[in-house]
């Protein structure tokens, strides 16, 4: 199916960005199973990737939920009941208007792609309407990107580091002070529901 037409662009009523390091396939995997096609938000991932021509992602994750899986393309505009992911050796950003930007910048935290522009640049483009989501990862990536999704009034959700499979990365976000919630990961898809039924006033 093609994303494009799975939802009406104007049934979008929030956004939701995931960052994930080492051990985020799986963390991946366990949130967007609890996922489905009817969630009014789109989904972009920054998961660190091996610089290659080609991925697995997609086919490892499509399985595992009923919403739609895609590498992002520069210049397209998400749509709800999708996820786009961040392709090996690009950074994914967001440009005004919610049009998605691929980058081959330099590598933030040593990772290309990496949380931090992601969620600074979607900070800007959704405010209030964008929730950030940090998984499991070996380093500090995202911390940055947490405090900038604060300022412009988002949420933003950890996996719990006591349970993740490599607690850097949450446990940099929880250090920021500027975190909403702190969750397992099976706890995660569940409030990312409730939090987007709020945004969309249902």
């Amino acid at each position: 199916m093609d994303s494009r037409h799975a939802h009406d662009p104007d049934d979008r009523c929030a956004t939701v960005m995931v960052a994930s390091s080492a051990g985020g396939i799986q963390g991946l995997k366990t949130l967007l199973g609890g996922l489905d096609a009817g969630l009014r938000a789109a989904v972009l991932v920054a998961q660190h990737l091996r610089r290659s021509r080609q991925t697995r992602i997609v086919d490892v994750l499509s399985p595992c939920t009923g919403l739609s899986v895609k590498l992002a393309e520069d210049g397209e505009i998400p749509t709800a009941g999708s996820v786009y992911i961040a392709p090996p050796d690009h950074h994914l950003c967001v440009r005004a208007g919610g049009v998605l930007s691929l980058s081959k910048e330099d590598p933030v935290n040593y990772a290309r792609p990496a949380a931090d522009p992601l969620f600074a640049s979607a900070s800007q483009a959704y405010g209030p309407l964008l929730i950030a989501c940090v998984l499991t990862g070996a380093d500090g990536d995202g911390a940055r990107g947490v405090e900038a999704v604060k300022a412009r009034g988002g949420l933003v959700i950890v996996e719990d580091p006591a349970t993740a499979a490599f607690h850097g990365m949450p446990k940099a976000a929880i250090e920021t002070g500027q975190v909403d919630f702190v969750c397992l990961a099976e706890d995660i898809a569940p409030l990312i529901r409730q939090l987007v039924e709020r945004a969309c006033g249902s």
